[in-house]
């Protein structure tokens, strides 16, 4: 029995030992693991300490204390971290390792002199818990040429080596300080922090219950403090693999598109300024952002901005700096954006926007109601259609000559950059009376460029406005009676290069309470080289030009009887007086062309019957009876009038 007990004990006591020993092992194998790191920062120029290490065998758990790391090649750089403690760790293979969880305190990166700009920025993390993590056991090595790029790509593809079912912070304050630069300093706060599913690069989705923003910003004058709060912050099926193919250079000749977020959203999101500005915004969401690596060529860019701070950049630098920023919007692709329900209150009111948004090329900003010097101004809706910001950066570059005017052909170079504007339900105060402006649509559509020129337009406008009593045009109107003008205009015209034809139709305008026109113009033989800024050039092809049919329509709503009174007043005599001299001037100035002419004296009569009798649609059409070219019918026009009349068969009718 005793040696039974001896042999129980010395069985007891070499376990002991060799256990001991395993652990004594272990925690000299995970300290050299974890120097091996350091060492690899320090071996590549770069600073790295660390405090106690300890290892647990029974749990798992290492414990790393007091971390301080100045990575080679960035000295701008500082990371300090008080302790990592990762519990259950284990190791994959040669390369990899896993962890049941692992938990940072103390997390601080103090970035100094960043970019062009010099600015100062620090990232600092009190608590950061990691699940289920699996990552490489060395990090690979930074890059020490110091372009932002190759660093991008460095931390991204850091980033893309790791997995974790969760990564949750407390709180994340960054903070910012651009010295004597115009960025200003300031301090954003985020609380409630977390990421769920990271995978090589990939999270399903990331979350911010709260972001508390206090800004102190820099402007001429009286400097302002900006404050503010963003609640529920959404980031849904992010990918860094895309941003890291967009900053590969192997990459340059791809032309698919890679989704980087499925959805990013917000709100609601206040800001307040000391000067008494207050902006409100209820929510935002942007869904399916996408690059394009073969545009999105972020290295060109940063070389472009470097090269233009490094000095006063030149036009010509300022036109190639403006081609790349616009290279970037044109590698990216966004399926929809919307802001919703924006207030902003100013010392003189509060302005309203029910939202701004952009989806499938169109730019739209809705509900407007703010306050104006003359009163209050609403708007149902304002549309740019196929809007392009890359577009329109371009044709902003082709402008900047600094003592240069623009040509035409820059100027209609805003036709390549939208195909089309529209407002809709405009109510504006007129001036400083208490009337108002009513806009029910104002919508102009323009396309099938010829160079910078449009061959295919429409315009519609649908509106109310008060007669001016300051505009002497108006006077008269004003006098009989009229104090608002009702405007209804449809204007459309096409050309078809496979036959040469151009059309002007509808033309349309209806003054509710005057008169409604109508006309129709056609042209033939019409050559593409007529769709130029050069003048020469217009002219000399506007000699092949063929007049087509014309016909016009006028529809009596008051406006004869407006001209009588007019008369009647300027000459002192009754209006059934008045009416029958205007009868009788038609039928005198008409003998004049009508010589001969038995189309154009049905023409005039058909005029003279229009005036005896209110309320009547008067029509005339001429029809050419040969080839008329436009250039000679409009010298006839200015010299024998008559004789271009003769040129066409006229009908012309009045009726009820």
């Amino acid at each position: 029995m005793k040696r039974i007990l001896i042999g129980l004990i010395l069985a007891a006591v070499l376990a002991a030992g060799g256990w001991f020993g395993f652990n004594l092992y272990a925690k000299h194998r995970a300290i050299s693991q974890v120097e091996t790191v350091f060492e690899q920062i320090r071996s590549s120029g770069g600073k790295a300490s660390h405090g106690k290490v300890e290892f647990d065998l029974m749990s798992r758990t290492l414990t790393i204390e007091d971390i301080a790391v100045t990575p080679g090649g960035q000295p701008q750089a500082q990371i300090k971290i008080a302790g990592i403690q990762a519990t259950g760790v284990r190791q994959i293979d040669d390369s990899r390792f896993s962890a049941d969880s692992i938990d940072i305190t103390g997390f601080d990166v103090a970035l100094d002199q960043v970019g062009q700009a010099k600015v100062k920025a620090s990232y600092k993390i009190p608590q950061l818990t990691m699940r289920d993590y699996a990552g490489p056991l060395h990090t690979g090595t930074a890059p020490a040429n110091g372009s932002l790029i190759e660093l991008y790509r460095y931390v991204l593809g850091q980033y893309a080596s790791v997995t974790a079912s969760s990564l949750m912070a407390p709180t994340l304050t960054v903070s910012f300080d651009s010295g004597s630069g115009p960025g200003g300093s300031g301090e954003i706060t985020y609380s409630g922090l977390a990421i769920q599913n990271l995978r090589r690069g990939k999270i399903d989705a990331a979350k911010a219950d709260r972001a508390a923003i206090s800004i102190d910003v820099k402007q001429p004058g009286k400097p302002d403090k900006m404050t503010g709060e963003v609640s529920n912050l959404l980031v849904n099926d992010f990918d860094a693999t895309a941003i890291i193919a967009a900053l590969d250079p192997k990459t340059s000749s791809d032309e698919t598109y890679h989704r980087v977020y499925r959805q990013v959203s917000a709100g609601p999101y206040t800001i307040k300024t000391v000067q008494g500005m207050r902006i409100d915004i209820d929510g935002f969401v942007m869904e399916d952002i996408d690059v394009q690596p073969s545009k999105f060529r972020l290295a060109d860019r940063f070389d472009a901005l470097s090269r233009a701070q490094s000095s006063v950049p030149t036009p010509a630098q300022s036109r190639e700096m403006l081609e790349k920023l616009a290279g970037i919007y044109e590698g990216v692709r966004i399926g929809k954006a919307e802001v919703s329900k924006i207030s902003i209150g100013t010392p003189q009111g509060t302005g309203k926007v029910n939202a701004i948004r952009y989806r499938e090329g169109e730019f739209a900003i809705e509900g407007v109601d703010t306050p104006s010097p003359q009163g209050q101004f609403k708007m149902e809706r304002f549309a740019l259609k196929s809007f392009s910001a890359a577009n329109l950066m371009r044709w902003g570059a082709g402008l900047s000559n600094p003592g240069q005017t623009p040509s035409p052909e820059q100027m209609l170079g805003l036709f390549s950059v939208l195909e089309g504007a529209e407002i809709k339900g405009v109510v504006s105060p007129f001036k400083n009376t208490r009337q108002s402006v009513t806009i029910d649509t104002i919508s102009l559509n323009w396309g099938q460029l010829v160079g910078s020129i449009p061959s295919k337009a429409n315009l519609v406008v649908k509106m109310v406005t008060p007669t001016d009593p300051t505009s002497p045009a108006q006077r008269t109107l004003i006098m009989a009676g009229v104090d608002k003008l009702a405007i209804d205009l449809d204007l459309g015209a096409a050309w078809t290069e496979s036959s040469g034809a151009f059309a002007l139709a509808p033309a349309t305008i209806d003054l509710g309470n005057l008169a409604r026109a109508q006309a129709r113009l056609a042209l033939a033989n019409v050559p593409r080289g007529l769709f130029t800024t050069d003048p020469a050039q217009a002219m000399g092809q506007a000699a092949q030009i063929e007049t087509g049919a014309i016909e016009l329509s006028l529809r009596d709503s008051g406006v004869v009887d407006l001209v009588v009174a007019q008369f009647s007043r300027m000459q002192n005599v009754s209006r059934d007086a008045a009416r029958s001299a205007i009868v009788e001037m038609i039928r005198a100035q008409g003998e004049k062309f009508t010589a001969g002419n038995l189309d154009a004296k049905a023409a005039i009569d058909a005029l003279a019957g229009f005036v005896e009798t209110s309320g009547q649609t008067l029509t005339i059409k001429l029809t050419p009876r040969a080839k008329v070219p436009l250039m000679q019918l409009l010298q006839l026009t200015q010299t024998a009038p008559e004789n271009a009349l003769a040129q066409f068969r006229i009908e012309a009718s009045t009726g009820l």
